[in-house]
């Protein structure tokens, strides 16, 4: 990583200025290479550290291997009445610990490229480019994107969650089987759900998931956790840490709609699922590309139809939340490991789509299509 050289009070001019630098903006600015640039991120790595999870390829796999926490074969969905069990060869769910990431990117910045530890101020927009300050120093840029998270909207639909990552007092069963889902849980508020990570027989991430409009104080997710955990006669020996989150589940809006958004804020995140490091990496590829080829034209992260049929999908959970835990069990059921994995990914094939449709409630969904 180099050090740009600026004269105090004069402006530095520069090809890309990468404002935040969470997954998208980092990915970006370890992509670049024979420009001048800057990413502007006032927090540490480990200031915004939490885990990202998605399902690893073979090449993702070793890819990433230096920020993984976890991987596992094998996951599973679970209400009172059945227990979906997948198990891939070709996909690993995978977590990775976000703070390992954003950190290897930044130690990869190539000569010329230069990281800001501060925030971006004054940003003043130019066609596709414009000015702003950061550590006291003005910069004029060629290009500007925008990684920083959207905007929110409220009453809008969105999966929020509150989790421990904790030590137990003994060996856990099963540690080698991720659960994704696990229905057991107060369904009065929304669609809610068990998510449970086991790094080990002694170390779990345990998460209440809610999918719903409105949000829950702390204190309920960790009365829902420590429920679950008596269920399964799990013993906390020491909590480790907490992490919490929102996650649109509709449309967002950047929070400057006229710098060119990347990342969550383009829309990155699945509608249907909230799974959005996959579609990142994509799209930040791809855009990575076009601009070594003097095109900086921001690629889609999902594509249209697929933002069409997670629409419908969300518009459902709206209307019919009592539906949620059968929609979700139906499509685990429908697809084998591999086919559940392209879908939560959004690389289903046409097989698959026919596979989730065919197994779904038609009256709902046909009364949402027709409202579109």
């Amino acid at each position: 990583m180099s050090s740009l050289k600026n004269n105090v009070n004069k402006t530095t001019e520069i090809d890309i200025a990468i404002i935040g630098g969470g997954s998208a903006g980092i990915t970006l600015a370890a992509y670049l290479n024979n420009v001048r640039a800057v990413v502007v991120e006032p927090r540490t790595p480990i200031e915004r550290d939490c885990s990202w999870a998605f399902w690893a390829d073979s090449v993702q796999q070793k890819k990433f291997k230096a920020a993984t926490k976890g991987s596992w074969q094998q996951w599973r969905l679970i209400d009172h009445q059945t227990e979906i069990l997948h198990c891939s060869e070709k996909y690993l769910y995978t977590s990775l610990r976000s703070a390992d990431y954003l950190a290897q990117c930044e130690r990869a910045l190539a000569e010329g490229v230069d990281l800001i530890r501060a925030p971006a101020e004054n940003i003043r927009v130019n066609g596709l480019g414009g000015s702003f300050t950061a550590a006291g120093q003005d910069y004029k840029s060629a290009k500007i994107y925008d990684s920083r998270p959207p905007k929110i909207a409220e009453g809008v639909l969105k999966q929020h969650f509150f989790g421990w990552d904790i030590r137990t007092k003994a060996p856990i069963s099963n540690p080698h089987i991720v659960t994704l889902m696990d229905f057991r849980v107060d369904q009065s508020r929304g669609l809610h759900f068990i998510y449970a990570l086991p790094f080990s027989d002694r170390r779990l991430l345990v998460e209440s998931t809610m999918i719903s409009v409105s949000l829950e104080d702390k204190k309920w997710y960790r009365q829902a956790i420590h429920k679950w955990l008596q269920e399964q006669n799990i013993a906390i020996e020491e909590i480790v840490g907490e992490e919490m989150g929102i996650i649109p589940m509709q449309s967002v809006a950047p929070l400057d709609e006229n710098i060119a958004a990347i990342g969550a804020a383009s829309g990155a995140a699945r509608l249907s699922s909230g799974y959005a490091f996959s579609g990142i990496q994509s799209q930040i590829s791809k855009l990575a590309a076009g601009i070594s080829r003097g095109h900086y034209s921001v690629p889609p992260p999902i594509s249209p139809l697929l933002n069409s049929m997670d629409k419908i999908f969300t518009g459902v959970l709206l209307a019919h939340p009592e539906l949620g835990v059968s929609i979700m069990m139906r499509t685990a059921k429908a697809l084998d490991a591999d086919g559940f994995a392209r879908f939560m990914l959004g690389s289903a094939t046409f097989f698959d789509w026919v596979k989730v449709v065919l197994a779904m409630p038609k009256v709902p969904f046909l009364k949402q299509v027709l409202r579109r």
